[in-house]
């Protein structure tokens, strides 16, 4: 493990990175022996400074949620990061492209809790009945560190978590299947990805399970009315100034958002 001023510094790096819109050095780089307790604990610390600053936590995203990305990662399990009130828009909203260091956009479901959940020990049917709606929405996610990062720099950074636009098609979980809900990734009209949301661990109520019990290994806990981001059904969409990324979830309608 870092001692806590190594955490302290890699923080305050990242914070100033998502200020400058310049990216930072990779803690992995800085700190090699940096380990993935490490790097959850700098994001916290992250999480912490903006709280300070007035940010409110609001709930968490889920991502590495595909075998794929985490092959490529190099991990055998998901990660996650923070959703902070700022980050979250409403669909058609148009977002700065300044206000990102490198966006891509990703097709994801929003589970909104009417119950809290807390690990460990949560499952599947614990998270289909705490949900109080599931949102069609889109993350979008962002690199405040430079290339090549490992998995410990994308979960220091956050878990890449930048921006959530939400749909206006909200379901409840027991009035469709999930895991069938598809989507086409648009960018500026033209099918980028396509995916199921089976994808993410089979179902995406699988991932917000996942995540109550991870949390609980850092005595976090979700609260009634988190949004939690369950991850994407397909590989990222880079976008660039100028674009309109959509994502359309058939019966869910279409969610969109212009990066100006």
């Amino acid at each position: 493990m870092l001692s806590k001023l190594d955490h302290q510094r890699a923080a305050d790096s990242l914070i100033e990175a998502a200020r400058s819109k310049i990216q930072a050095v990779q803690p992995s780089v800085t700190w090699p022996d940096i380990t993935l307790r490490d790097a959850y604990e700098i994001s916290r610390r992250v999480a912490e400074i903006k709280q300070a600053n007035g940010g409110r936590i609001i709930g968490h995203k889920v991502g590495l949620t595909s075998k794929a990305m985490q092959r490529s990662s190099k991990i055998d399990e998901p990660d996650y990061g923070y959703i902070f009130s700022d980050m979250v828009s409403l669909n058609g909203t148009p977002l700065e492209f300044e206000t990102f260091c490198l966006p891509r956009v990703e097709p994801e479901l929003t589970f909104q809790l009417k119950d809290g959940l807390k690990g460990p020990n949560v499952t599947f049917l614990d998270v289909l009945e705490a949900t109080q709606y599931v949102i069609p929405s889109i993350e979008i996610i962002d690199a405040r560190v430079v290339e090549p990062r490992k998995i410990f720099d994308t979960v220091a950074d956050n878990g890449a978590a930048a921006a959530l636009i939400l749909g206006g098609c909200p379901v409840r979980p027991h009035d469709i299947d999930l895991g069938k809900i598809g989507a086409l990734m648009r960018r500026n009209g033209e099918i980028e990805e396509t995916g199921l949301a089976a994808g993410v661990l089979g179902h995406p109520a699988e991932a917000v399970a996942w995540l109550a019990n991870k949390l609980a290994e850092f005595d976090l806990v979700m609260e009634p009315g988190h949004l939690i981001l369950s991850g994407s059904f397909t590989r990222p969409v880079f976008a660039e100034k100028g674009d309109t990324l959509s994502a359309d979830f058939g019966v869910l309608g279409t969610v969109s958002v212009a990066l100006i």
